[in-house]
Parts: C-alpha cells; sequence; structure tokens
C-alpha cells in the first residue's frame, strides 16, 4: 500500500508538468502567426522614407498590372462570397416542461409496472435495479395513459393526445419567445422514432399552425435518439437552397404505444429509461435576424454504423417469442457506440480543434501506425475546441464513459448529469434540456462554442457544434424549463439509490 501511494505521488507531479508543457506548446502553435510577425515588423522598421518612395514609383510604373491585380481579387472575392454556404442561425428554442399531474416518481413506475400483471418477480426484480442505478430523480414525467394505474387505455388516440401535448406545448412557447408569424416558416422537420400515424405528425403541425402551402415538410421516424442532430442537419441542407427562410425543427418522442410488457430482459431496459419531453427550434438563414439570435451553426457531422451488422441491430424494434414488441438493446451497443464516436470524434476533431492538438494527435498515429510504437493513443483535448458539451443522456454508464475518455469535468458533464436527473432520457430532445440548462446557469457568454453530442438506432452518432453569437441573460429566459428550480443544482446523485416498494 506504501508503495503505490509513493508510485502515485511520483505521478501526480509528473502530471502537472506534462500538463504545463501541453498548455505551453498549445500557445506556441496557437500565436505562432504573431510570432512571425514580429520579425516582420522589425525588417519593415528599417524602410527609410527614400525607400517607400521608391516603391510608390515603381509600381506607378507598371500601373497595367496593379490594376488587373485589382480586378482579378475582387472578381475571386465575388465568387468566393456567392459560393459559400449560407450561414444558418438558431434564432431561439424551447423545451416543453409538462404538468406536474404527470410526475412519474421511481416507486410510482414499479408499483404501475407490477400491476400490469404480466411480468414475472425476477423481471419486476430486474427493472427496479436498472431503475436505482439510472441516475434519475422523482421528478421525471411520463404520459397520462402510463399512470393509469392499472393501465388501461394504451390506444393511439391517447397516443396522439401525447403527441399534441409535447409538440403544440414546445411549438407555442417557441413562436411567443421569437414573435415569427407561423406563416413565413418556410421549413418543417419532424422526428419522432416509434409513433408514425396517419396522417403524420408533421402534417399535424402544419394542419395546427395552418402552415403555407408550399411548405418543406419531412417527418422522420425510426431514428433514435440521435435523430434531432439529422433533423439539424436536414434543416441546414434545406435552408441553402431557401433563400431568406424559416425552419422549425420539432424533436419528440412517444412513450404511450411504446412500453413492453414482456420478460425478455434486454427488451426491458428501455421501459426503464424513456421519460416525456419535447424539443422546438428555429433555425434560419436571414442575414438580418442574425442580430436576434442565439447562436450560429459551425459544424453538422454525422456517422452511420449501419453497414456493420452489429451496428445495425444492436438497437432494434421486434417481437419476442410471445409476440410482445418491444425495442431490444444488444450486449454489441456500448462497442458500436464507441467505434462511432470514435469515427465521428476523428471526423470532427480537424475542423474544430486547434492546430497545437492536430500536430500531437498525428505525432502520436505516425508514431503507433508507421513505427510501431507501443504507445497510447493520444485523445485530443476537445476542452481547447469547445467550452460547453451537450452529451445525450442516454443512460449514467455512457456519461461516465465519455466522461473518461474526453477528460471532461465534472461542471463539463453537469448539464448532461442533471438532466438525466431531473427529466431522464427524453430521447432526441434531451440534447436541448442540457443547452437549456447552460443559458439558466447562466453560462453562455458571446463567442462561446457549445457541442451537441447524439447517438442512436442504426446505429449512428451524430455532432453539432453552434457558437454563441451574444451573451445569454438567464433573468430573460422565462419560459426555460429549469429557470424556476435552477438555484438547486447541480445535486449529488448516489450510484445506487434504493426504491422502497
Amino acid at each position: 500500500m506504501g508503495n503505490e501511494n509513493k508510485q502515485n505521488q511520483e505521478k501526480e507531479p509528473n502530471s502537472t508538468k506534462l500538463k504545463y508543457v501541453k498548455l505551453g506548446f498549445h500557445y506556441l502553435i496557437s500565436n505562432a502567426l504573431y510570432l512571425f510577425l514580429v520579425p516582420l515588423t522589425i525588417a519593415l522598421s528599417h524602410f527609410s522614407v527614400e525607400d517607400f518612395i521608391h516603391l510608390f514609383h515603381h509600381i506607378k510604373l507598371n500601373l497595367v498590372v496593379v490594376i488587373l491585380c485589382t480586378m482579378l481579387t475582387f472578381i475571386l472575392t465575388t465568387f468566393y462570397l456567392m459560393s459559400r454556404p449560407k450561414q444558418v442561425y438558431l434564432l431561439d428554442f424551447a423545451c416543453y416542461k409538462p404538468d406536474s399531474s404527470l410526475i412519474c416518481k421511481r416507486e410510482t413506475f414499479i408499483k404501475k409496472t407490477r400491476l400490469v400483471g404480466d411480468f414475472t418477480e425476477e423481471s419486476l426484480a430486474f427493472q427496479k435495479k436498472i431503475l436505482e442505478r439510472s441516475g434519475y430523480g422523482e421528478k421525471t414525467y411520463v404520459s397520462k395513459a402510463l399512470l393509469d394505474l392499472p393501465v388501461r387505455n394504451l390506444c393511439l388516440e391517447e397516443a396522439r393526445k401525447e403527441a399534441e401535448m409535447v409538440i403544440f406545448g414546445a411549438v407555442d412557447q417557441l413562436l411567443a419567445k421569437t414573435g415569427v408569424n407561423s406563416k413565413d416558416i418556410g421549413i418543417l422537420v419532424l422526428n419522432c422514432s416509434l409513433l408514425n400515424p396517419t396522417p403524420s405528425l408533421s402534417a399535424m403541425v402544419v394542419n395546427r399552425y395552418k402552415l403555407r402551402g408550399n411548405i418543406s415538410c419531412y417527418n422522420l421516424s425510426g431514428m433514435g435518439c440521435s435523430a434531432g442532430l439529422v433533423s439539424i442537419d436536414l434543416a441546414k441542407r434545406l435552408l441553402q437552397i431557401r433563400p431568406n427562410s424559416y425552419a422549425l425543427v420539432v424533436s419528440m418522442e412517444s412513450l404511450t404505444l411504446a412500453g413492453y410488457d414482456g420478460n425478455v430482459r434486454s427488451m426491458l431496459i428501455p421501459n426503464c429509461l424513456f421519460r416525456m419531453g419535447s424539443a422546438a427550434i428555429l433555425l434560419t438563414n436571414r442575414s438580418s435576424d442574425r442580430h436576434c439570435s442565439k447562436y450560429q451553426l459551425v459544424h453538422a457531422l454525422r456517422t452511420h454504423k449501419g453497414a456493420d451488422d452489429r451496428g445495425y441491430n444492436c438497437v432494434f424494434q421486434k417481437e419476442d417469442i410471445n409476440n410482445r414488441l418491444g425495442v431490444a438493446l444488444s450486449k454489441d451497443l456500448l462497442p458500436v457506440a464507441g467505434e462511432g464516436l470514435t469515427n465521428n470524434f476523428t471526423t470532427l476533431g480537424p475542423l474544430v480543434l486547434p492546430l497545437s492538438e492536430q500536430i500531437l494527435f498525428l505525432v502520436n498515429f505516425i508514431g503507433r501506425k508507421v513505427f510501431k510504437m507501443k504507445i497510447k493513443q493520444y485523445v485530443p483535448d476537445f476542452k481547447l475546441a469547445f467550452e460547453h458539451f451537450c452529451i445525450h443522456a442516454g443512460g449514467r454508464a455512457v456519461l461516465d464513459e465519455l466522461e473518461k475518455s474526453l477528460g471532461l469535468s465534472e461542471w463539463h458533464m453537469e448539464p448532461s448529469r442533471m438532466t438525466l436527473y431531473r427529466f431522464g432520457n427524453t430521447s432526441s430532445s434531451s440534447l436541448w434540456y442540457e443547452l437549456a440548462y447552460t443559458e439558466a446557469k447562466g453560462r453562455i457568454k458571446k463567442g462561446d462554442r457549445a457541442w451537441q453530442i447524439a447517438f442512436g438506432s442504426g446505429f449512428k452518432c451524430n455532432s453539432v457544434v453552434w457558437r454563441a453569437l451574444r451573451t445569454i441573460n438567464s433573468a430573460n429566459e422565462k419560459h426555460n424549463p429549469w429557470i424556476d428550480e435552477i438555484d438547486s443544482f447541480p445535486i449529488h446523485v448516489p450510484e445506487v439509490e434504493p426504491i422502497d416498494c
């Protein structure tokens, strides 16, 4: 024991030294341009007035060349400005906070599950164990139909009512916050994985808000928890070809018909994890709206592992041997998620990381792959690229692993962990509850960069990067779902919290 303590004490100073060496290297590379300008400025300072006069006469004698160069520069600049992608801005967003009557305490969940009557004692004990280790609090929400004890009214009509409540609740708030007329919305993208009625949920939105007849309308289903960022990417691409437009993105999940009443363990886990929630986001490409927008969309990156059978099958909706429908999570889920995240991060890294981190990664890669050196793979420090992290609150184990692999602090993980505790896994909308938490805490400053990371069935891993266009004053966020209780967070969440029932 004494030897271990001694080794740890020796490692700490070395790790501290390495940290400062790395920090110094980062500043050296980041300020290389300024270091180059210093000798250039010194050299120019030795020029006399006669030297500059001589240079002016030389240019005057070559006036035609100067004019041609100026014209060429003007043409190339104009071509660049016209051909570059249109900037996309996030005007505002809203997260739905259900009524307190829809709160589902963990004890209530277990009692409701027991009264269903179809679960064995082993299945009930398994679900209780999952919930005790979930990191959930006592104020998550479920649909009204699921709170009936015993459950009786699980039908399409109830599922529609649930969808209307969460979708309209979020969109109504968003339109009130932005003051945008619904007739001005030219693009609508709605995602919901497990509820796909006819007419579609997106058509339901068009009907409710009387959106215009030529609207570009899309309804995404079956794409899992990562579908929210897929919707953002789709809206961004549509805004490139629809000038002066607004794009409404709605992310939600339906619980009413999504429950599983069998006894296969891999299909019982979603029962315990998913909760009610939704988010509505308004994007625009109007340059006149930049001054009142919250964020600018910097990058949207998607990685798909569906070509790999493990990735395709790791989250799969199917019937069990008794023909009971549910979503099965395979043991390959975490390894596949790790591979997808690695691929996504590797692609995103060169776009966002400072040059110093890219050099360190390249040197490490060459050492391992070319010279076959037995060294640990270098994980870039993404904290140098982003101030805020919104990692999909899919579950405690996933958040723990990402915190470790990315070297994030408790402060960085706080929005994701508190969202998991307060609202549970709300599927594709969870990222927006996390960003809302960050805003409610008053952490968003002008120029800050926020990284949203989502993953879901297929298997897909998606990233979106935002840059704050202004400092967000939490006092002005009246419709923020956290604002009336934000002072009570963060709180400590024990690894295991027993349920007495």
